[in-house]
């Protein structure tokens, strides 16, 4: 490992926000440093959506949105950015048109970026993705504990006979036996069901559930408290689709879900995983088409920054 202290952002008080290249954060490219502990990917897919379509354009809205992001982040008391080489990765250039193969071209392209102990922060696309990534992470790591933000279950089997969807991910991922099923929560779970089968279906793999109503009521601290027991110091993988935020807080997602928790309340959820086994996470689910005044970018952009501030925390492996 180089000596070399990490190259950060671009000065603001001498590029502004508004100019330059649109990477992460206004991060330097993986190409232009001799290494990356953290990587910002991006995975323009939305192949796997059973509803609304756009999420493709995600990754490059989060990145838009992130201008703004400040390298010190005062609640976690870090300057991820000083503390670790943080980098964007570009994006990974999965098949629009063939979901088998574009699964394999993430695993593919994220178990490589992963090989020289890099760890990746993975902005989508839809939530197709979080299987491949998790089969790159549990090949590296293990089967890992998994903390789910996200206002459906994405344990259902199949849609229209399809194995492989937005809606699949983490029955497949238990499935294979790359998750610690001793430690797997939803957060922010809420909304019309197909019946209570599919309660008692996830319950059957192995899922807890916090839903937007037990956050309101029990608070973020004993909520905090109640996910950090159940992670216990197993190596830690967390999935956020942001339409686990009330559409108020991110209109611009393909399934929106009226009830959902605040952006203040996730991002304080997430500050309060600070010390566990973090080794990989991603952010989908942002379809732009449908956002408003960059609403669900901004949101996005600071739960991947925060996401981002976690992993610089981590020891080195």
């Amino acid at each position: 490992m180089s000596d070399l202290p990490p190259i950060g952002p671009l000065d603001s008080s001498r590029v502004p926000r508004f100019a330059g290249f649109a990477t992460f954060a206004r991060l330097p490219r993986i190409d232009e440093v001799e290494r990356a502990d953290v990587a910002v990917v991006g995975v323009p897919f939305d192949s796997g959506v059973s509803y609304r379509p756009g999420a493709r354009f995600g990754p490059a809205a989060v990145r838009e949105a992130s201008r703004l992001l400040r390298p010190y982040h005062p609640a976690l008391d870090v300057s991820p950015f000083a503390e670790r080489q943080v980098v964007d990765a570009g994006d990974i250039a999965a098949n629009p048109f063939h979901i088998g193969e574009a699964i394999e071209k993430v695993q593919q392209d994220a178990e490589a970026l992963m090989a020289g102990g890099t760890r990746l922060v993975t902005v989508g696309g839809d939530h197709t993705i979080a299987l491949p990534l998790l089969r790159a992470t549990a090949k590296k790591h293990g089967p890992v504990a998994l903390l789910h933000f996200d206002a459906h279950l994405d344990t259902w089997d199949t849609y229209f006979g399809e194995p492989y969807t937005h809606g699949t991910p983490f029955r497949r991922a238990v499935e294979e036996g790359i998750l610690d099923t001793a430690a797997l929560s939803h957060v922010g779970t809420r909304g019309p069901l197909y019946g209570k089968r599919d309660l008692e279906e996830d319950r059957r793999l192995g899922f807890g559930i916090v839903t937007s109503g037990d956050v309101l009521r029990r608070g973020i601290d004993e909520t905090v408290d109640a996910l950090r027991q159940r992670i216990g110091d197993r190596p830690l993988y967390i999935s956020v689709d942001i339409d686990v935020l009330d559409p108020a807080h991110a209109p611009g997602t393909g399934t929106p879900e009226a009830g959902g928790m605040t952006s203040r309340e996730l991002l304080e959820i997430l500050r309060g995983l600070r010390d566990l086994r973090l080794v990989g996470a991603d952010v989908v689910e942002l379809a732009p088409a449908y956002d408003h005044a960059e609403i669900t970018a901004i949101a996005a952009s600071h739960v991947a920054y925060d996401l981002v501030s976690l992993l610089a925390l981590e020891k080195s492996e």
